[in-house]
């Protein structure tokens, strides 16, 4: 009974795994707002291999994710996805714009590294109006920060509580989060201490402190070139690497009403009379002499004057086989000229029948009374 108990649990299990994955997941994202969608490996660990929860077996799977809109390759212009390893969580973020308002379905695929089970799952993204009017917003840059460590919600509340103390207002909301690579910056050698860097924008319905707009005046940018300490930075940083740069820091006030553009003045479309073409006189005359001296005939001399030393090297600076013949000794001549014959005999040799070959000539014999004539000289 127990063991039958423990299969019913499992099945069970099993069962209520299942339709949780083919369950989509509904979230909402108002237009004008940063969106960020955590995907935690914990959760998808579970789903590939239900059943160990029961036996109290759990794994640290590495895991990759592959995201993209349902029926396109690649996900809406508005919305990014990052992971640093397979290790580590992935994230979907991005700001939706007005006109990207409507249904979004994603499609999530999770792939285990060590077993290489796949797993899909469905992510709905609602994009619906502004819920809140922004007029006032500031972009910020953190240094040492990357763009997977600033997008948990506990680091955002950080970042947030320091803009708040900056900004002299509670009232902020994230705008958008934006990799340094991203704006064209340099990747980061795989040191510690080099970090990518993160653009944070936020934005609010108060206006801007009198700290923050004195970084519109001509003394803060003055400052900002030359490169040195700033003598009107007020920003604070309760965890070091959340501290912005403050010459980095772009104001924008939305709540002024922003020129329209001049409407073009129609003209009649006939040009006006210029008067008759007058065309430029002639260049004058050049002498190309001396170009063609120096592209054509310095080269050819010098091309002329090394073929005739190799000339001469090769034919007038040669030994000649009767002056070598006459100053090498006749034993070597001897050895020279009979090792082509005996090379030619053994090969006649191993080719044919030993009865029918002739048995070799005595060749020391010659080599002998060569050497006795030499000696007797």
């Amino acid at each position: 009974m127990a063991d039958t108990g423990n299969w019913a649990l499992a099945l069970t299990v099993c069962a209520v795994g299942f339709l949780a994955v083919r369950s989509d997941i509904i979230t909402e994202a108002p237009a004008g707002r940063l969106f960020v969608y955590e995907l935690h490996r914990e959760l998808f660990q579970s789903e590939f291999e239900p059943s160990h929860k029961v036996f109290g077996q759990f794994y640290n799977d590495p895991m990759v994710f592959k995201c993209n809109k349902e029926r396109f390759p690649d996900l809406p212009r508005w919305l990014r996805f990052t992971q640093r390893d397979s290790y580590d969580n992935g994230f979907l973020y991005g700001t939706p714009l007005p006109q990207d308002q409507g249904r979004n379905i994603i499609e999530i695929f999770v792939i285990n590294k060590r077993s290489y089970g796949t797993f899909r799952e469905r992510l709905v993204i609602n994009v619906g109006p502004a819920v809140k009017r922004m007029p006032y917003q500031a972009e910020f840059f953190i240094e040492r920060r990357e763009i997977e460590k600033v997008l948990p919600a506990a680091v955002q509340e950080e970042i947030k509580r320091d803009i708040q103390l900056l900004w002299g207002t509670s009232r902020l909301d994230f705008v958008n989060m934006t990799s340094a690579l991203d704006r064209g910056g340099r990747v980061p050698l795989p040191l510690p201490g080099y970090f990518e860097g993160v653009y944070v924008k936020l934005g609010s319905d108060q206006p801007f402190s009198q700290c923050m707009l004195q970084l519109e005046t001509p003394e803060q940018q003055r400052e900002c070139v030359t490169g040195g300490k700033v003598s009107g930075d007020c920003s604070t940083c309760t965890n070091p690497i959340n501290c912005i740069n403050w010459c980095n820091t772009v104001l924008w006030d939305l709540s002024k009403p922003v020129p329209r553009a001049p409407v073009p003045t129609v003209g009649s479309g006939v040009l006006a009379w210029g008067g008759e073409f007058s065309p430029p006189d002639s260049p004058p005359d050049r002498d190309f002499l001396p170009d063609y001296i120096v592209t054509v005939v310095v080269p050819f001399a010098l091309a002329l004057i090394l073929c005739l030393i190799l000339a001469y090297i090769m034919c007038c600076r040669r030994e000649g086989v009767l002056k070598r013949n006459t100053k090498t000794p006749d034993l070597q001549l001897y050895h020279h000229h009979t090792i082509q014959d005996n090379a030619s005999e053994l090969r006649r040799m191993a080719g044919g029948d030993r009865l029918t070959v002739d048995p070799p000539r005595q060749c020391l014999q010659p080599l002998l009374m060569a050497e006795q004539a030499m000696a007797g000289r």
